[in-house]
C-alpha cells in the first residue's frame, strides 16, 4: 500500500472520529439522544419534524425562537407545529404530494409552518418575499401550487396574480391565519400518518432572472458533512444565541435555522432587515452568532459598532465579501468574520475562517469534507492550477448526485497552490474584450481598496473597437471628492491595461437585490435604455 493511500485512509478515519465526537457533543449520538432521534424518525418519518421532536425532548423548556411577536420554548415550538399540521390537514387538505409555497419574511410562524408542512409530507417551496408581480405569475405558471402561506404585506401581490387556489395569511387579528389556527381551541387528534415524502425546494435567481428549482430531501447522513463543518470551523458549540438576519426563504437562512434547532440554540429573528433595529436586537439579546450578507454587517458597523460587541462569530455568505469590509470588521470587533460559499443547488461547499482571510484576503476558503470540486473550461476540460474556469461540484447532499452528476453552478474561479479557492464572478458576468477574458470582480476588488470608495460594481458594455469594455459604478464615501480621472490614475498601477474601465459613473445609491448582492441586471438595463 503506497503512502498516498495510507494518508487518505488516515484522513478518512480522522474525519469519521471527528464527526462522531461532534454528534456526541450535541447529544445526537449519546445513548439517550440516539434513542430519542430514532423514536422521532419512527414516529414522524424522515422529515424536519423529526429533528424538531428530537430537539424538543432534549432541550424542552429552553428558548427555541424569539421574534417580534413571541418567545417559544422547544416544547412549545413542537406542540404548536404539530397542532398546525393537524389543522392544515383538516381544514385545508394539505397532504403528501401537495406543493406548498411560502411567501414570508423571518418570523416564528414561518418556522412553525415549515415543520407542519413537512410533517404532512408536502413539498415546501420557499419563495422570495421581494418578488414582483410578473415573477410571481411566472412561478405560478411553472409550479402550480396547491396552497400558499403569505405575509399580509403581500396581499395585493397575491390578489393581483393568477393564483386562485387555497391560501392563508401568516398573521392577522381577524382573518384566517397561521396565528389564528395555532391560537384556536380546537381539540386536536394528532394521529397523523408517518411520511418521508416531504422535500424542501429552493428557487434560485428569484429576483434577477428565471428561477431554477433545487430540491433537497431531508437526510441526516446526506447533510452530515456541511453540518459538522459549520459546527467545527465556526466553533458553534461554544455559543448559545444566534440571530438569523439572512432571509429564511434563502438556502443559507433555512439551513442555518435547522442547524441551530438541532443544536438547541436560542434563535432570534426579525421581519426584514434594518441596521438600527438589528443593532438594538443584537445588543438586547446579547447575540453571539449572526448570519449576514456582507451589506448587512457593513450597515451595522456604520450605524453602531458598540452594539455588536457581544458577537463572537459573524457568518457572511450569499454575496462577495471584500477585504476592505474584513479589515473594518477586524479593527472594530476582532477576528470574528467567516466567509461561507455555497449555492442553492449544491449547498455549503467552502468556509474561510478569520485565519484563512489573514492568509488570503479574497479567498472563499477551502472545501469542506465530502465536497468534490473541479474547475473546467468551455469544453468541460479541467484547467491548470491557478487558471480561471467554472466551478463544477459533487456533494453528497445533492439530490442530483445520486446519479453521480457534476453540477455546473455558474460561478467562475480558481484554486491556488495552498488549496484556497477564489471567485471571479458569474459566467454571465465575464467580458471578452479584444479577445481577452476579463473578470469584473477583479476590478471591483481593486477599486474597493481606494480610501474614498464606499462601494463599487463593474459590468460589461458594448464597445465599437473592443467588442466589450468594462464600466464601473462607484459610490463614494461620505465627504469624499475623488474624480473619475483620479480613480483611473490610481487604478492603472493595480490592474492590467485590458482591465481598465472605459468610464466610471458615480452613483448616489448602489442598487442591490433583496439578498444584498449588486443588482447588475438593473445596471445593465439602465445602460441599455430598457428600464
Amino acid at each position: 500500500m503506497d503512502s498516498g493511500t495510507v494518508a487518505k485512509k488516515e484522513e478518512i478515519t480522522l474525519n469519521i472520529m471527528s464527526t462522531l465526537a461532534v454528534l456526541y457533543k450535541i447529544k445526537l449520538l449519546s445513548p439517550v439522544g440516539l434513542v430519542r432521534f430514532l423514536h422521532a424518525v419512527w414516529k414522524y418519518g424522515i422529515n424536519v419534524m423529526a429533528l424538531l421532536s428530537f430537539a424538543a425532548k432534549t432541550y424542552r423548556n429552553e428558548v427555541a425562537i424569539v421574534d417580534e411577536h413571541e418567545t417559544l420554548s422547544y416544547s412549545q415550538l413542537q406542540s404548536q407545529s404539530e397542532k398546525l399540521a393537524f389543522l392544515l390537514q383538516q381544514q385545508y387538505g394539505v397532504r403528501s404530494g401537495y406543493k406548498v409555497g411560502f411567501m414570508c419574511k423571518n418570523h416564528a410562524n414561518l418556522v412553525k409552518s415549515i415543520f407542519a408542512a413537512s410533517l404532512l409530507g408536502a413539498d415546501i417551496y420557499l419563495l422570495n418575499a421581494e418578488m414582483s408581480n410578473s415573477q410571481l405569475d411566472s412561478l405560478l405558471g411553472r409550479y402550480d401550487f396547491h396552497f400558499i402561506v403569505y405575509d399580509g404585506q403581500l396581499s395585493s401581490l397575491i390578489e393581483q396574480s393568477s393564483y386562485s387556489k387555497l391560501k392563508l395569511l401568516s398573521y392577522h387579528d381577524h382573518l384566517p391565519s397561521i396565528s389564528s389556527l395555532v391560537a384556536s381551541k380546537v381539540e386536536v387528534n394528532l394521529k397523523l400518518q408517518r411520511t418521508s415524502s416531504s422535500k424542501l425546494i429552493l428557487l434560485t435567481g428569484g429576483t434577477t432572472g428565471k428561477s431554477k428549482a433545487a430540491a433537497h430531501k431531508p437526510s441526516m447522513f446526506r447533510y452530515v458533512n456541511p453540518f459538522i463543518a459549520m459546527i467545527t470551523r465556526l466553533n458553534l458549540l461554544h455559543y448559545r444565541t444566534a440571530y438569523i438576519a439572512t432571509p429564511i426563504y434563502h438556502g443559507y437562512g433555512v439551513a442555518v435555522c435547522l442547524l441551530f434547532i438541532a443544536m438547541g440554540k436560542k434563535i432570534v429573528v426579525r421581519e426584514g432587515f434594518d441596521a438600527a433595529k438589528a443593532c438594538d436586537f443584537i445588543h438586547k439579546h446579547q447575540v453571539e452568532v449572526v448570519t449576514v450578507v456582507p451589506l448587512m454587517i457593513h450597515k451595522m458597523l456604520e450605524h453602531d459598532a458598540e452594539c455588536l460587541t457581544s458577537l463572537t462569530c459573524i457568518a457572511s455568505g450569499s454575496a462577495e465579501l471584500n477585504p476592505k469590509l474584513v479589515e473594518k470588521t477586524r479593527s472594530k470587533l476582532g477576528d470574528i468574520i467567516y466567509n461561507l460559499y455555497g449555492t442553492s443547488e449544491a449547498g455549503l461547499n467552502m468556509i474561510a475562517t478569520p485565519q484563512d482571510l489573514k492568509m488570503a484576503e479574497n479567498t472563499i476558503g477551502k472545501k469542506i469534507t465530502g465536497v468534490r470540486l473541479k474547475i473546467v473550461d468551455d469544453h468541460k476540460n479541467e484547467v491548470e492550477l491557478g487558471k480561471v474556469g467554472q466551478f463544477c461540484i459533487k456533494n453528497k447532499g445533492l439530490r442530483k448526485n445520486s446519479h453521480h452528476a457534476w453540477i455546473e453552478v455558474g460561478d467562475l474561479g480558481y484554486r491556488d497552490h495552498q488549496g484556497y479557492y477564489y471567485l471571479c464572478g458569474r459566467v454571465d458576468d465575464m467580458v471578452v474584450s479584444a479577445g481577452v477574458n476579463v473578470y469584473p470582480i477583479e476590478v471591483e476588488q481593486a477599486l474597493i481598496k481606494h480610501p474614498e470608495v464606499e462601494d463599487v460594481a463593474v459590468i460589461g458594455v458594448r464597445d465599437e473597437h473592443f467588442g466589450q469594455r468594462l464600466k464601473a459604478f462607484v459610490l463614494l464615501a461620505n465627504h469624499a471628492s475623488a474624480t473619475q480621472e483620479e480613480l483611473l490614475d490610481w487604478l492603472r498601477n493595480r490592474v492590467a491595461r485590458f482591465q481598465m474601465p472605459r468610464e466610471i459613473i458615480f452613483v448616489e445609491n448602489m442598487p442591490y437585490t433583496s439578498l444584498g448582492k449588486h443588482d447588475k441586471k438593473y445596471l445593465r438595463e439602465s445602460q441599455s435604455g430598457t428600464l
